[in-house]
């Protein structure tokens, strides 16, 4: 049975107003996913459902920000998602936790989340649009895990409206089983309406049940039988229908009585068609009008029963901490706790919020839980764990926080003011600390560098930088220690856009600078360097002479230090002191400011003073036969060469290779992919990468994707080694 939770609740958000639903039994909870592209009305339609189920009183809209999943300014402002948020509805006894994700590409860490605390995905297709390749990729991922899926079509009295078409197109990059569960009804254009507008959604047509849902006098809709009209219009969509539910049923006999002319029931339809959704065989298609709230309980009703609850869905692995297999888990509010932190967000106001899937178990109020997070060092999450005390549980409706005193396994709540939750972490029992297996996580490829605007800014900076990276796993902070600089690694510039505004809006004034990238400097071939240091200003003086040869080494040879003097021309305890002088004058650089590599470095004479000579004063000398060197055989630079895997259409890989010559790649080759899809390796400068991905979503039209890793050092063309050391020397 569903409950309102009891307790305060925090925030004054829309819909912040009374407690969080509470459910005892897995079975009455279904955790649902919405993904698609930008703009195709998944928080529009989340909003409906909200005011629907009586959530919330009245429905905001996406261009006044006055929606329940769209409260943070940055969405506000650019009129689309860019957090997960969960906002949870109570259908009868069954709580719906529904997961709204942005649909732009940069905030696929937030879609990420999302897919990890779902158990089955609305996919929300535009009847004008249609679809992205991203969407298509993300169907195939799904199918992958057995995500059982369902589409809902949106914007359907848009001018260019077609639901046949989206149909069809939906089958055909989706594949089978991808079927309308019910046609939409259109009502007659108003005479009043504008030029753009397009015919009025009145209600639905049942397939199944032959039913006609009226909503011309609002929601919910008045139902009656479909007149001879409806039933000859819809005859050969809902044949289809029926042969499809019958080729998914278990009942090998149905398809043979159904083709001998039987007329199959009602009943047996609509529970083989809710198993086959289940199983994740079977996608059954919603029309929608969000603002008229057509097709808003056909949604609901196919959400509790078609899709699975949590104790019909394979959960994450888990581990002893030791990395020792444990046994399945299982949605039992009795098991073992396991629960994963999908989310965490800096409220102003409350602090740290985790957002959190409870796999296993219950999670409790006032009990000491050990949290864990592992694996995640390179992305700048070093391994931690520790023992903390939940001190408050709540149900998230957008941003605001409504306190319930249980979490059991398969729900969706949120915990505060923990110390060290990041997002990724494993949640269990103190007694019986487990990890859960880590999800995967695309990786950053757009640096952002940034600097402190004032002194009094760098503290406010570094604070909100370990909130943001703590939240978000899709940001790697680098600091580079060669070129001096804090580079944020995102994920495309509207995802570095609300990293800045965040930073911003935390107290620190930052500006951004163009990224530097380290690069490496080289003998261009053998010479001598005298080095000669000899001062006298009274009292001890500073007396030191060496002569060394230098030679290039191959590339990755690394430094080699010989001693071939002889006669003591160099007492044996300054010849440590000329090799430590030469080291430090190879880390800062010889052209510029860049640290040398592979090289020889040959000490073969010297001077010392019996009185003035000193381990600094053979240091200087050291520094300065190898800048006299660098003199006489010259210096190259060299740059770092990425290897590259691009991932496009086949239809782009003409642009693809071409703007790769432009950038002074070497395609290494391609290979044909599934989906008519073509991967393309090529060694590529990074400096040449350094703003790719955003370029590459440009040439695209963000279909292509890439990986890359480094290769190794080459040589820099002459020209742009030259305006390196131009840009070095006036500084």
């Amino acid at each position: 049975m569903a409950q309102r939770g009891t307790g305060p609740q925090k925030g004054s958000e829309k819909g912040a107003a009374g407690p969080g639903p509470v459910v005892d039994d897995p079975r009455n909870l279904r955790n649902v996913v919405l993904v698609g592209h930008s703009g195709v009305g998944k928080t529009t339609l989340v909003e409906a459902l909200l005011a629907a189920t009586g959530t919330i009183e009245r429905a905001g809209t996406v261009t006044d920000g006055s929606t329940v999943c769209d409260a943070d300014p940055a969405a506000v402002r650019q009129q689309r998602s860019v957090n997960l948020a969960v906002a949870p509805v109570l259908v009868g006894d069954t709580k719906i936790n529904f997961l709204d994700t942005p649909g732009y590409s940069d905030f696929v860490g937030e879609l990420r989340a999302g897919l990890r605390a779902a158990d089955a995905a609305l996919f929300v297709v535009s009847a004008v649009d249609g679809m992205d390749a991203a969407t298509i990729a993300l169907w195939d991922e799904c199918a992958a895990v057995g995500l059982p899926r369902g589409v809902v079509v949106t914007r359907l009295d848009a001018a260019r409206a077609d639901f046949d078409e989206t149909v069809a197109l939906c089958q055909r990059v989706f594949g089978e089983g991808v079927l309308p569960l019910y046609l939409p009804v259109h009502g007659e254009r108003a005479a009043d309406a504008a030029e753009d507008a397009g015919e009025p959604v009145v209600g639905l047509i049942g397939l199944i049940t032959q039913t006609v849902f009226d909503y011309t006098n609002g929601y919910p809709p008045a139902e009656q039988p479909a007149q001879a009209a409806h039933v000859e219009a819809i005859e050969e969509a809902r044949n289809a229908l029926i042969e499809g539910i019958i080729a998914e049923s278990e009942d090998e006999t149905l398809m043979d009585r159904y083709l001998d002319g039987e007329a199959i029931d009602e009943a047996t339809l609509i529970a083989d068609l809710e198993k086959a959704v289940a199983r994740g065989s079977f996608y059954p298609v919603i029309p929608v009008d969000a603002p008229s709230s057509v097709g808003l309980d056909s949604v609901l009703s196919g959400v509790v029963r078609g899709f699975p609850g949590p104790t019909e869905h394979n959960l994450p692995a888990v581990t002893d901490l030791d990395g020792s297999p444990r046994d399945p888990l299982t949605a039992d509010p009795s098991g073992p706790l396991v629960a994963e932190v999908v989310k965490t967000t800096i409220d102003p106001y409350v602090g740290r919020v985790s957002l959190v899937r409870v796999f296993s178990g219950t999670l409790t109020p006032e009990v000491a839980v050990h949290i864990a997070g592992h694996g995640l060092a390179e992305r700048g999450h070093p391994d931690h764990d520790a023992d903390e005390r939940v001190t408050h549980l709540y149900s998230p409706l957008g941003t605001a926080l409504r306190e319930v005193p249980r979490c059991i396994a398969g729900d969706v709540c949120a915990v505060t003011k923990s110390g060290t939750a990041e997002t990724g972490d494993t949640i269990s029992a103190k007694s019986d600390p487990l990890l859960i297996e880590q999800w995967q996580m695309p990786e950053p490829l757009l640096p952002v560098a940034i600097v402190a605007h004032t002194r009094s800014d760098e503290d406010a900076l570094a604070r909100n930088m370990a909130r943001l990276v703590a939240g978000d796993p899709t940001l790697r902070l680098e600091r580079n220690a060669e070129t001096r600089q804090l580079v944020l690694w995102c994920m495309g510039e509207a995802h570095a856009d609300v990293v800045l505004d965040r930073l911003r809006a935390g107290g620190a004034e930052i500006d951004t600078e163009p990224v530097r990238v380290a690069l490496r400097e080289t003998f261009a071939g053998t010479g001598t360097g005298h080095g000669r240091h000899v001062k006298q200003s009274g009292g001890h003086g500073q007396y030191a002479v060496c002569d060394i040869e230098v030679a290039p080494l191959p590339s990755g040879g690394g430094f080699e230090y010989l001693d071939k003097v002889v006669g003591g021309a160099v007492p044996h305890q300054y010849i440590p002191s000329v090799e430590k002088g030469v080291v430090n004058q190879l880390a800062a650089g010889l052209a510029a400011g860049f640290p040398v590599v592979d090289v020889r470095v040959t000490l073969t004479d010297g001077k010392a003073h019996s009185v003035d000579s000193s381990d600094a004063a053979f240091q200087t000398a050291g520094a300065l036969a190898l800048k006299d060197a660098a003199a006489q055989a010259g210096v190259t630079l060299l740059e770092p060469l990425d290897e590259i895997a691009v991932l496009v259409p086949d239809g782009h890989v003409g642009t693809v290779l071409s703007d790769l010559s432009s950038r002074r790649g070497r395609v290494l080759g391609t290979e044909q992919e599934p989906g008519d899809r073509t991967l393309v390796r090529a060694e590529v400068p990074a400096t040449e990468l350094l703003r790719y991905s955003v370029e590459l979503r440009s040439m695209t039209s963000g279909t292509g994707s890439f990986t890359r890793h480094f290769v190794r050092y080459e040589p820099m063309p002459a020209q742009l080694a030259d305006k390196i050391r131009a840009e070095h020397a006036a500084r």
